[in-house]
């Protein structure tokens, strides 16, 4: 029996890519609570689901949220945002009228930063490590 991995395997490439993201509703309001933070969870489940995507962790706080993603390498971390925003903010929007009342639903803007299984000090050590070993 095979052991699962984190790393995804393609024709020509081995990769490991998290991205933490952190993005907000517009002006910061706290409206993803209750039903709508409830539904918010399911949409992001079901639209990462179907593009092959895998949520590693998930909190919706009333006035942001922290996704940890894995992603394969053919998708940037804008287009990841342009897809889940556009595509919850939509759903959202359509079954809870009270957001209705809001511009958008979130900012333009998001947080991200790139993640593995070993911290970026690991990494330089291996680097620099290299030359000796040669």
């Amino acid at each position: 029996m095979e052991v699962p991995t984190p790393y995804l395997h393609k024709n020509t490439s081995v990769s490991l890519l998290r991205y933490h993201f952190v993005f907000c509703p517009k002006r910061r309001r706290k409206v993803l609570t209750g039903n709508v933070a409830l539904r918010l969870k399911e949409l992001l489940e079901e639209k990462t689901a179907a593009l092959g995507w895998e949520i590693v962790a998930l909190e919706i706080m009333p006035d942001h949220v922290h996704l940890f993603l894995g992603t394969d390498p053919d998708v940037s971390p804008t287009q990841v945002m342009h897809a889940l925003k556009g595509y919850t903010s939509r759903v959202l929007r359509q079954e809870f009228p009270k957001l209705q009342t809001m511009p958008s639903l979130w900012t333009r803007s998001y947080w991200v930063s790139t993640a593995g299984n070993v911290s970026a000090e690991v990494i330089e050590r291996y680097i620099a490590e290299q030359k000796t070993r040669d």
